[in-house]
């Protein structure tokens, strides 16, 4: 067995014995996810992904390692966005909290698969027909533009097109059964729900993946970086979910902050041929975009706090004088 096989066999053992300690001990039954278990669900899968970052050192050196970091950093920041929609699906649907992390945890499964596809097909064109890297370039820096000039949508799901095909073809429950995808009524197997839920979340991340793999493929061309960054941020989604979902609200700069990191990634990726950034020097750019992202979220939502208490205050003394 070669180093490869090795490599990809170590990998897919360890992902595998995580999801059966995850869905078969941890989460066996439903029930929310209180923000302490969440918060030690994200600690764990970060640290994982550096342990297997230190190993990708260790065996792979130093300059993959890197790419692996630069990669992670982005896949995690960029999915971020991916969260606003999941709030927004499990609204639209009524699904109750207790069974938000059955469907993420299926809906990664199935991530896993399709970003594995997407990535063998990235790169299998860009070692094929190499004037593909400025139309992926092209790609995320028109996202990146259209991220900042687009107005925010309100998401209807019934109007994606996955869910008006599967609509058509199964038959869907109006009411919900428990933590069941799928039912037999009267002789006749339904979907629930939570099912047509799951199948928007899939489709959903096939679309933020035709932004995220054009994105990783400017950090790195090694198959094995690219997918394993992709499955350990995706595999940590879930719990950063219940960590955020409460907060999202708060990063007003975010879309930027995502617009900036994609639109940096489109041109070094466009101008690949002329310009060659270091890793490090592309990982310093993602971070500082991040951590700036942040820093003015912060700063505008103290601002607006202050005003809003000055503003109660000048009511109070106006409803004092009268």
């Amino acid at each position: 067995m070669d180093d490869q096989s090795m490599l990809w066999g170590g990998f897919f053992a360890l992902i595998a014995a995580m999801v059966f300690i995850d869905l078969g001990l941890v989460h066996r039954k439903s029930h929310v996810v209180r923000m302490r278990e969440a918060l030690i669900m994200s600690a764990f899968w970060i640290a994982l992904a550096a342990i297997f970052n230190i190993g990708i050192w260790l065996w792979m050196g130093s300059d993959l390692a890197l790419e692996f970091t630069a990669a992670y950093i982005m896949e995690k920041t960029l999915s971020v966005d991916n969260l606003f929609v999941f709030i927004l699906v499990f609204t639209y649907f009524c699904i109750p909290t207790m069974y938000h992390h059955k469907i993420l945890f299926w809906g990664i499964v199935g991530a896993l698969v399709f970003r594995g596809i997407f990535i063998y097909f990235g790169i299998t064109v860009l070692e094929n027909f190499h004037f593909f890297i400025y139309i992926f370039g092209g790609i995320l820096i028109y996202t990146a533009l259209k991220m900042v000039l687009q107005k925010d949508r309100e998401i209807c799901p019934d109007d994606n097109a996955m869910v008006r095909l599967f609509r058509r073809v199964v038959p869907v429950t109006k009411e919900l059964h428990g933590e069941r995808f799928l039912i037999r009524k009267e002789g006749v197997m339904m979907a629930t729900p939570l099912f047509l839920t799951l199948v928007f979340v899939e489709a959903s991340d096939i679309m933020f993946a035709l932004d995220s793999i054009p994105a990783v493929l400017a950090i790195s061309k090694d198959p094995f970086i690219i997918y394993t960054s992709n499955a350990f941020a995706l595999l940590g989604l879930r719990s950063l979910y219940f960590v955020l979902s409460s907060a999202l609200p708060l990063f007003r700069y975010l879309k930027y902050g995502l617009a900036a990191i994609l639109g940096f990634v489109g041109v070094k990726m466009a101008a690949s041929d002329f310009l060659h950034l270091p890793v490090i020097a592309s990982l310093g750019v993602i971070i500082s975009i991040l951590v700036l992202t942040i820093i003015a979220s912060v700063l505008r939502n103290r601002m607006d706090g202050i005003n809003s208490s000055r503003a109660g205050e000048q009511r109070m003394r106006g409803m004092d004088q009268e």
